[in-house]
């Protein structure tokens, strides 16, 4: 994959990302609880929707971090249920790299396995957040696969964001916008974003606990 091409994609991207997180207006309450609020707003990018989860972690960012972030190997495999595998298929720069994800079929078999394919960068801000960013991407080393349908991830990411007076608790912030493909009713697509998003928050919690302390 071309270097400045890719370079200036994902820049591209985590503009957009962080644009979003700027930008506190349209979004609509759908879900919340246990300290977890989930918020949408139409898509710019597909006909569907822009989601944002948000709640607060105990856990330093870079603590947080480690149990998200877009390695081989990682942690993230080990506790997320929606991640049945994670593998690098291009490291470009030690911040920017070509992934596959795959996932489990959900919503009771109605959503079959699913896998993505995404260009991912890594950046950290001066105040200490940690964030990636991501988004579809072709890549020659993985064509579609038998057993998976290809979905496409639109402009998504987190930013773990230190807490003002808290060292040990992160402010996580995270966007998923996400063409399942398939024949999918709208309403089960609408349901499962929701839910699954409120999810992660407390089993990342759990992760962070058991690997961190």
């Amino acid at each position: 994959m071309d270097l400045s091409w890719a370079t200036q994609e994902s820049e591209a991207v985590a503009e957009k990302v962080l644009r979003y997180r700027r930008d506190a207006s349209g979004w609509k309450k759908c879900r919340e609880g246990n300290g977890v609020s989930i918020s949408w707003r139409p898509s710019e990018e597909f006909p569907g929707n822009l989601y944002r989860g948000e709640g607060i972690l105990c856990g330093t960012p870079e603590e947080v971090w480690d149990c998200v972030k877009p390695v081989a190997g990682g942690l993230r495999e080990k506790w997320d249920d929606n991640v049945n595998s994670f593998e690098i298929v291009q490291s470009i720069t030690d911040t920017l790299c070509v992934s596959r994800t795959s996932t489990p079929s959900a919503a009771m078999k109605l959503i079959s396995p699913r896998d993505f394919v995404d260009l991912v960068l890594v950046k950290k801000y001066e105040d200490g957040t940690i964030s990636s960013n991501a988004t579809h991407v072709e890549h020659p080393l993985c064509p579609p696969k038998p057993g998976f349908v290809r979905g496409f991830n639109h402009p998504c990411g987190c930013f773990c964001e230190p807490l003002p007076g808290e060292p040990n608790k992160t402010h996580l912030v995270t966007f998923f916008q996400t063409d399942l493909n398939g024949y999918l009713p709208q309403s089960v697509v609408d349901s499962f974003f929701p839910r699954s998003m409120a999810e992660f928050y407390p089993n990342l919690q759990k992760a962070v606990r058991k690997f961190h302390h």
